[in-house]
């Protein structure tokens, strides 16, 4: 039976090869689809899994109330506050840097070694990372000591077994405690050293205010996260509130509103990489992994669809034999297996292709993504197959049931596919088809406006020509060095003019505190600078007058602010300029003198946050924190200019550092290679359901002009030209493509402005993608299925009428 079932299949694969080939291809195409992003999204639930200690250890986060926003940092006495009162948090580690890089020496040797980190003495406790030599024990405690990665040790020393060898940098001879072995698995902690924060997290002990770190909290296992939460607003915020009321004259109430924890503050460790709001490492979009996976998806179902429709439009040629095994015993479920088992053998034949497809784009796709997946996760095969399993039971199910339903006499008869039952089925999927093209080329359409908007968008400064260089080497007064420096790169050919600003777009490095007035308090981030560097930048002045180096009272207790700090606290422009207020760093009373146009330095989806500007000089800590120079380069001779501050730099400056640089306005621009991998992906998956789609309505077309052809010969002998006949029989196809346009405007338009929401600087909802989509649909409606029917009508009159 099943021998006899698989010759009835592959004779009308054969038969109907181009229906075959477009279920073949059809099916191929999603399920690869399919599969790359479920490695995709797979890849990027992975991180952390190898952490034994993963679910007791959460991430840390804030929620600033009044901007509907999170933050990933905490001050060092709210940390240690929360293990000495809340019974359920056994441990913190803290965080301070990532991404360090000290020029080191051994006695052998001197290397620039990378990719360090600065953490609280317990981050042994928290990532217990496979000890090579050494002991975790006291492995961070002080100011030092270090631990090397085994990657590390031979870089600096030529082996491994190195605990208690000394190496220098900063200014400091430090010792090794522990060496260790990065874990295998994917994970966004893998420092290759790590030092602690000593002297910083000595100064901080005391300072509420200073948001510097990080945080992962240790709790006790089966804790209850909204007790937790509870615990942590009575005992955390509010105490914390309680002290700033004292100096700050800011409500406990008033506090709370503005900073009080809002949903979850804790995200499990294997989770930060894809669901935290915020994270110290970076955080995921994982409503975009949503959207792409939904659209993966979507392409299967269209590919299940197409299968449907043309095994129905298909069931005239199955009727008499349908019949015929009707009527000598054959039972609807052996009937319904048959059709299942064809469906299945074409599924199954998808499936392989789909492997090898996915093998092929797999190097491309990782390069696309920066990743290094492979093909070696059993979940991947299991649910790429569960999809197969799915497709075949939809796709070969719904034709199969109400072929194996029809009456024996009726399919003798061959009228099933002239029946309604059948033509509703038929045109309702097709309508469901064209409803998820449809809504692919008007969501393609808004998605390419709105990154184009966001590109074009004036940014309110000018990063041309301007070049950054990091301070890799750590001095005692970085601030001197800079001013050292400064009236020397003045001198290099080619450069125009030089500054230091601590906001800078593109970097990623900001800080920030609460600033208050009166009963008022919000959060602004700091930009100390160097007085000319809003000018420099091409910061435009709103109102009033810029910082001057010749008033003593500029460099200590004036500012300048952007005007979304003067929006934050409800003032108009005047009333900015007579006020004063005292930000969280220094609790004297600062004097706005200039108001400037809002630019933007973090993300274009992002609005801009209010920020206060001062020199950098006479606020002591935050000199300490001066890291880079910039310079602005003479159009003529960039590339010339750029070597000439390289070699300055690496002989006079940092000599044994890498010369750590980047263009302003480039560096913003990977801000945009986001939105762009999202326009580029969403413009492919739109490629591939137009082409599913169009293949589909050609076959489907096909086949139903085909059952039509002697009522074309009969109106053709009557005299209806080849204009007529076209026409009518693309009309119910141009009907069916404007009801599904019609039915997918609505659906587009909830999807795309919701998906618009997370965007700051938005396009309004255009009206040209949707019409745009009605006529491109029709048009391509008509060019498919007009070819068929022009074919058509040069069919064979004779052929056709002789039994007329």
């Amino acid at each position: 039976m099943l021998n006899n079932w698989l010759k009835i299949a592959f004779i009308n694969y054969k038969k109907n090869w181009l229906s075959t080939l477009i279920n073949l291809f059809g099916l191929t195409i999603g399920l690869t689809g399919f599969m790359l992003i479920l490695m995709h999204w797979n890849d990027e639930e992975s991180y952390e899994k190898w952490n034994p200690k993963k679910d007791n250890i959460f991430a840390f986060q804030t929620y600033n109330k009044a901007d509907n926003s999170y933050g990933n940092n905490i001050s060092y006495p709210m940390a240690e506050r929360a293990v000495k009162v809340i019974p359920e948090v056994k441990d913190y580690v803290l965080f301070n840097g990532s991404g360090m890089g000290f020029k080191m020496t051994t006695k052998t040797k001197t290397v620039y070694q990378q990719d360090g980190m600065s953490a609280s003495e317990s981050f042994f406790n928290f990532f217990p990372f496979k000890l090579v030599a050494g002991s975790y024990k006291n492995a961070l405690k002080g100011d030092k000591v270090i631990a090397l990665s085994t990657k590390a040790a031979k870089n600096l020393f030529g082996k491994t077994n190195v605990a208690g060898e000394s190496v220098k940098f900063d200014n400091k001879d430090y010792v090794v405690t522990a060496v260790y072995e990065l874990p295998k698995g994917n994970s966004q902690i893998n420092p290759e050293f790590v030092i602690t924060p000593f002297e910083q997290m000595k100064g901080d002990k005391d300072q509420w205010g200073n948001f510097n770190y990080g945080c992962f909290f240790m709790l006790k296992p089966g804790t209850d996260q909204e007790m937790l939460q509870q615990k942590f607003l009575k005992d955390i915020f509010e105490y914390r509130a309680k002290l700033s009321n004292e100096g700050a004259g800011v409500t406990v109430q008033k506090y709370l509103e503005l900073y009080g924890p809002a949903g979850s503050l804790f995200t499990p460790l294997d989770k930060i990489k894809l669901h935290a709001k915020a994270s110290w490492f970076g955080v995921g979009d994982f409503k975009t992994m949503m959207i792409l996976f939904t659209l993966s998806v979507l392409i299967v179902i269209l590919s299940a669809i197409n299968f449907i429709n043309l095994k129905t439009a298909q069931a005239s040629q199955r009727a008499k034999e349908i019949g015929v095994r009707k009527a000598i015993g054959s039972t609807r479920s052996k009937l319904v297996l048959q059709f299942l088992l064809e469906t299945f053998v074409i599924c199954f034949a998808s499936y392989i292709l789909a492997l090898a497809l996915t093998e092929i784009l797999l190097p491309g796709f990782n390069k696309f993504y920066n990743k290094e997946i492979v093909m070696n996760d059993w979940n991947i095969y299991f649910y790429s197959f569960a999809m197969v399993l799915a497709v075949t039971l939809i796709s070969g199910l719904i034709p199969a049931t109400y072929l194996a339903n029809f009456k024996a006499i009726e399919t003798l008869k061959g009228n099933f596919a002239r029946s309604k039952h059948g033509i509703w089925l038929r045109n309702g999927i097709l309508t469901l088809q064209l409803i998820i093209s449809s809504f692919f080329i008007i969501g393609g359409l808004i998605v390419n406006s709105q990154v184009k908007y966001m590109m074009d968008k004036d940014l309110g400064y000018n990063g041309k020509q301007i070049l950054l260089v990091n301070f890799s080497e750590n001095v005692e007064k970085p601030w001197l060095k800079y001013e050292r420096i400064k009236n020397e790169m003045k001198k290099i050919q080619g450069v125009d003019a030089v500054s230091y600003g601590e906001a800078v777009p593109g970097s990623g490095r900001f800080s920030n505190s609460n600033i208050d007035y009166m009963d008022k308090s919000i959060f602004a981030q700091h930009g100390s600078m160097d007085y000319n560097y809003l000018q420099f930048m091409g910061v435009k002045l709103k109102k009033g007058r810029w910082l001057n180096p010749n008033l003593a009272s500029d460099t200590m207790t004036n500012v300048l602010v952007n005007e979304a700090f003067v929006k934050k606290f409800g003032w108009t422009d005047n009333q900015a300029l007579k006020n004063e207020f005292r930000p969280g760093f220094d609790y004297k009373p600062y004097h706005i003198v200039g108001i400037v146009k809002d630019f933007n330095i973090l993300n274009p989806r992002r609005a801009v946050e209010p920020i206060i500007f001062f020199h950098y000089r006479e606020t002591e800590w935050k000199r300490y924190n001066v890291y880079n120079i910039q310079l602005k380069l003479k159009a003529d001779d960039i590339d010339g200019t750029l070597k000439r501050i390289k070699a300055y730099w690496q002989n006079n400056v940092e000599p044994g550092y890498p010369f750590d640089y980047f263009f302003i306005d480039k560096k913003f621009a990977q801000s945009f290679e986001k939105y762009q991998k999202q326009q580029t992906l969403f413009t492919i998956l739109n490629a591939m359901v137009l082409m599913v789609a169009l293949l589909g309505l050609f076959a489907l077309s096909s086949l139903m002009i085909e059952q039509k052809l002697k009522d074309v010969a009969i109106r053709k002998t009557l005299g209806a030209s080849d204009g007529i006949l076209i026409v009518g029989l693309t009309k119910q196809f141009l009907w069916i493509t404007f009801i599904a346009v019609l039915i997918s405007i609505p659906i587009s338009y909830y999807l795309m402005n919701e998906w618009l929401k997370d965007f700051a600087y938005r396009i309004e909802m255009p009206v040209f993608p949707f019409v745009l989509s009605l006529i491109l649909l029709l048009i391509l409606t008509f060019a498919v299925v007009s070819i068929k029917a022009y074919q058509a009508t040069k069919v064979n009159l004779v052929k056709y009428l002789k039994y007329e």
